[in-house]
């Protein structure tokens, strides 16, 4: 095992203090890149997570209320206690952003059937 700045390094590479490097390459081996939230929205199940459901806003609502973060996203005592791992983090913030991209999306839909609505209305 090799540390800098630490002399009991815990694992391969232990680096205790700053990073500068140009790019961090990260490979995948074996996780799931979040496609499967929109394979599940515009198929209606996913081949690459089976078990993933989207939940709508009244839930997540809830879950926001009770909990005070983003469901599978560790909480901030979890965070504190054990670190955040970057590939599993930046997997779950893109999961995150595609949540949000359907949301958005799903409101719009919404926003514009309304206005359809107020133009027959006002037509009358």
């Amino acid at each position: 095992m090799i540390g800098i700045g630490t002399s009991e390094p815990d694992q391969k590479l232990t680096v205790r203090g700053k990073i500068h490097t140009q790019e961090i390459l990260v490979d995948l081996n074996g996780a799931v890149a979040p496609d499967y939230v929109f394979e599940k929205y515009y198929l209606g199940h996913s081949y690459l997570k089976s078990n993933y459901k989207l939940l709508d806003l009244k839930s997540l609502e809830a879950f926001l209320k009770q909990n005070h973060h983003l469901p599978a996203i560790p909480s901030a005592q979890k965070l504190n206690q054990e670190g955040l791992e970057l590939k599993k983090m930046n997997l779950l913030l893109l999961q995150k952003i595609e949540e949000l991209t359907l949301y958005t999306l799903e409101q719009q839909h919404q926003l514009d059937m309304l206005q359809d609505q107020i133009q027959l209305l006002t037509k009358q």
